[in-house]
């Protein structure tokens, strides 16, 4: 159980606040802890004012979990912080049944899976009570089908852009610019990629709005575009090309953080050295004190990495140009200091990142120095399979739309039917021919991969606005029930999707 200095408790509350499983009161501004605790160690690293610490010895009869670095120590008849766990008799348990059924899915049926036409070429039909340019119906699987295009205006859109890249951009929500005009922000980034949104409705609309709706199309077009982040990158994007950062060429993907790297070789390299630190800017993985090297025989061999400890063999990096897309530049920064009260004289340490690009080996002196030293063969041939594990970096992009007004009213008279037959899988929106990913809730948005639909399908108009090929698909007797304009249909001959 957690122990409190209770002089130094201040009483804040901040303790409780993050206490995942409730076991801390704050009574008479001072904190207290019940048998709920599972020192899974979140207060202590919450407290401003250092008086919680971490027990140096499991409680009887607890039992210590091992589904995560965080490791709970959880007593009988109680969860462990994610509330997954539960220790009965002294085995823990998942407390939920395994789903065996997953929920039904509104999918289009096969014979509405691929548009009849695209909408690239279609043209537009302007204002919205016209309707679209093309509605054609052909007989597919012995089916009616209808499909209804149009190259569709849209001032709710935008692209968002997946960079495969360690290396530092920009802090997330900096702005992107092009020009000097701003297009677009930094997201959060996803695994072992920077996402920035060009584009959107309040940008379109801006001041800038014209070389936005350039920007976007370009993109999606697939030609190159140079953008430049607040504070941050120069980059240079193409779909389906490596990312240029700063004029330097990324070709590789990160195999995964620095504890994944160490969770997945492991093996490998304590057979080649005594220590590893893999430089990440999410997450730095120290081998020897990691769940994975304590379970190929190591014990922590005294060595502190230059990062925030997180959980066991896992520290928080700093973001910058350096190694791992770290601030780190020179690798003997990597390492803050040896422990010699645990450290032996003449143990190998090694720096490498997780594309494996670089590494560095150190060793240890008597005295508690840390010297460089050549790469030996086993340490060499450890960074290679790490490098070899690498994806090739590419750049690539998803195409953000909303279909409302003449997108909807071209093809029917009551648009409401046609945005709950969408999402009732009983009409297909595809983009350029390319399948959609239609958001829940109301209203028919969208996202499409580019690299699926048809070579230069999108443009734009000085609204601004881009414009985008849609195509909706669904049987002829649907179209009827959602009041389409059957009297506009041309017929085409007969196909098969099979």
């Amino acid at each position: 159980m957690i122990e409190v200095n209770l002089d130094n408790c201040k009483g804040c509350g901040i303790c409780e606040q993050n206490c995942p499983t409730g076991a801390i009161t704050v009574i008479d501004r001072k904190a207290w802890v019940d048998e709920k605790c599972v020192n899974c160690g979140v207060c202590v690293r919450v407290c401003r004012h250092e008086s919680l610490m971490l027990p140096g010895a499991v409680e009887t009869g607890a039992v210590k979990c091992s589904c995560c670095p965080v490791q709970c120590e959880i007593k009988t008849g109680f969860y462990g912080a994610c509330q997954r766990y539960i220790n009965i008799n002294g085995a823990l348990v998942r407390g939920r049944p395994l789903v065996s059924d997953p929920l039904p899915r509104k999918e289009a049926r096969p014979e509405i899976g691929l548009p009849l036409i695209t909408g690239v070429g279609a043209g537009t039909s302007y204002p919205c009570l016209r309707p679209a340019p093309h509605i054609v119906m052909d007989t597919v699987d012995g089916i009616d089908v209808v499909t209804v295009v149009t190259e569709a205006p849209l001032s709710y859109s935008g692209v968002k852009v997946k960079i495969d890249t360690n290396l530092f951009i920009g802090e997330e929500g900096a702005k992107v610019k092009r020009s000097g005009q701003v297009v677009g922000m930094v997201e959060t980034e996803e695994y072992g990629s920077k996402m920035i949104s060009i584009g959107g409705a309040n940008l379109l609309t801006g001041a800038n709005g014209f070389i936005v709706a350039r920007t976007i199309v370009e993109i999606c077009n697939g030609e190159r575009v140079t953008l430049k982040v607040d504070k941050g990158a120069r980059l240079e994007i193409q779909v389906g090309k490596p990312p240029v950062i700063n004029g330097q060429v990324d070709s590789k993907m990160r195999v995964g953080c620095g504890s994944a790297t160490i969770g997945m070789f492991a093996r490998q390299l304590a057979g080649a050295v005594d220590e590893a630190i893999i430089l990440d800017h999410h997450v730095v993985g120290l081998l020897s004190e990691h769940v994975a090297g304590e379970d190929v025989g190591m014990k922590w061999t005294g060595v502190v990495p230059n990062a925030r400890r997180s959980t066991r063999g896992r520290y928080f990096g700093e973001h910058g140009d350096g190694w791992g897309g770290t601030n780190i530049h020179n690798p003997r920064d990597a390492i803050l200091r040896v422990d010699m009260a645990v450290a032996a004289p003449g143990i190998k340490i090694l720096v490498t990142e997780t594309t494996g690009r670089k590494a560095a080996l150190f060793t240890v002196t008597g005295e508690g120095a840390v010297e460089e030293i050549p790469l030996t063969r086993q340490a060499s041939e450890a960074v290679d399979l790490i490098r070899s594990n690498c994806e090739e970096a590419r750049v690539s992009a998803v195409y953000a739309g909303g279909t409302g007004g003449s997108a909807r009213s071209g093809v029917s008279n009551y648009p409401i039917k046609l945005t709950r037959a969408v999402h009732d899988g009983e009409a297909n929106l595809t983009i350029g021919g390319a399948p959609t990913y239609i958001l829940p809730g109301g209203g028919i948005n969208f996202r499409v991969d580019v690299e699926k639909v048809v070579p230069k399908a999108f443009t734009w108009v000085p609204a601004p606005a881009t414009v985008a090929p849609v195509e909706y698909t669904m049987s002829l007797e649907k179209y009827r029930e959602i009041g389409g304009h059957v009297d506009k249909i041309v017929k085409k001959g007969k196909r098969t999707n099979k």
